[in-house]
C-alpha cells in the first residue's frame, strides 16, 4: 500500500512545503504579462479593472510544480447584483449598463490573443487558458464583473461573478475573503493550517495516481474541508498528530449530512455543500476514508 508508513512524520514534513521559489517567479511572470495585455488594449485600458489572483498559487497551498495561476479579471465599472427580497436596482440608485458581459469577455479574449498569440490560448467554458512555457506557468484567466451582495440598508459585500461561455451558468466567488480568512486561520494555528492543506492535497494526488475513485474531490474542496476543522485540532506535538486530528474530526462530521450541511467555503460567504456542486459530502467522506486507510 503505502511504502513510507514507518516514516510518516518525515513524509508529512515534505508534503507540507509550498512550491519552489523558481515556480513562484514563473507564476509572477504570468500575472505580469496578463496585466500588460490588458493595459495595451485600447478598449480595456479605459476601464477600472482589478486583477485578483486566486486559487492554490495565491493562497500558498499549491503543491505541484505544474500548478497553474488563476486570475480573476474583474471589471469594477459594471457589476452584477443580488438584492434583498422585494428590492430592485432602482431602490439602490443603480441602472442598466451599456457594456454587456459578452462584450467584455470578447474584449479580454482579444487582449489575450494580441499578447500571447492564438496558438497559445484555449477558450474554455469558464476561463481563458494561456499555455505555459519556460518563462511562465499555465494561467487561467477568468473575465468577470464585480458581484455585489446587497443588504437592506444599501451596504454590500463585493465578490466576482461571470457567465460561463458555453453553458450560460452564472458563477459567484469571493476570492478576496477566501484569501483573507486563510491568512487569519494560518496565523491562528501557528502556520499549521496551510501545512495541513498541502498535506491533504498531496494525499489526494497520491490517491488519484493510484486509481482511487476520488475524481469528484477537487483541490478547492480539500482546502475547504481543512478550513472547517476547528483551530484547537491543530498545533499538536507533530504533523502526524495534526493529520490524525483532522481525519478524526472530518470523518465523523462528513458521515452525516446534518453535521456538515452548514459548513462554508473558506470565504464563509457560500455553503460548501450547496446544490449544484460537482461533489457531495459523501464524496468528501469517502475520500477521507480512503486517505486514512492509505496512510495509517
Amino acid at each position: 500500500m503505502f511504502e513510507l508508513k514507518g516514516n510518516l512524520e518525515a513524509t508529512f514534513q515534505s508534503w507540507s512545503k509550498p512550491a519552489s521559489d523558481t515556480e513562484e517567479a514563473k507564476c509572477d511572470n504570468a500575472l505580469r504579462m496578463i496585466r500588460d495585455a490588458l493595459n495595451k488594449s485600447e478598449t480595456l485600458s479605459k476601464y477600472d479593472i482589478q486583477l485578483i489572483p486566486k486559487g492554490s498559487y495565491h493562497n500558498n497551498t499549491n503543491v505541484r510544480l505544474t500548478s497553474d495561476v488563476d486570475i480573476a479579471v474583474k471589471l469594477k465599472d459594471v457589476f452584477f447584483a443580488n438584492y434583498p427580497d422585494g428590492k430592485t436596482h432602482k431602490d439602490f440608485g443603480n441602472y442598466d449598463a451599456d457594456y454587456s458581459f459578452a462584450q467584455y469577455r470578447s474584449d479580454v479574449d482579444q487582449a489575450m490573443i494580441n499578447k500571447f498569440g492564438r496558438d497559445n490560448i484555449e477558450f474554455g467554458n469558464k476561463a481563458i487558458k494561456i499555455k505555459s512555457n519556460t518563462y511562465r506557468v499555465e494561467a487561467d484567466v477568468v473575465p468577470c464583473f464585480e458581484h455585489r451582495r446587497y443588504s437592506q440598508n444599501g451596504t454590500y459585500i463585493t465578490g466576482t461573478e461571470f457567465v460561463c461561455r458555453h453553458t450560460g451558468e452564472r458563477v459567484i466567488n469571493f476570492p478576496e475573503q477566501h484569501y483573507s480568512n486563510g491568512v487569519t486561520k494560518n496565523n491562528d494555528t501557528y502556520r499549521r493550517y496551510k501545512k495541513m492543506v498541502r498535506i491533504f492535497k498531496r494525499l489526494r494526488y497520491k490517491l488519484l495516481d493510484e486509481g482511487y475513485d476520488v475524481e469528484n474531490v477537487s483541490s478547492f474542496l480539500v482546502e475547504s474541508l481543512i478550513w472547517n476543522v476547528p483551530n484547537n485540532k491543530f498545533n499538536n506535538a507533530t504533523l502526524t498528530d495534526d493529520v490524525k486530528q483532522c481525519f478524526n474530526y472530518l470523518i465523523t462530521q462528513t458521515a452525516d449530512y446534518e453535521k456538515c450541511k452548514g459548513w462554508g467555503e473558506v470565504s464563509e460567504l457560500l455553503y460548501l455543500f450547496h446544490n449544484g456542486r460537482k461533489y457531495t459530502h459523501s464524496d468528501a467522506h469517502q475520500f477521507l476514508l480512503y486517505g486514512y486507510a492509505y496512510l495509517f
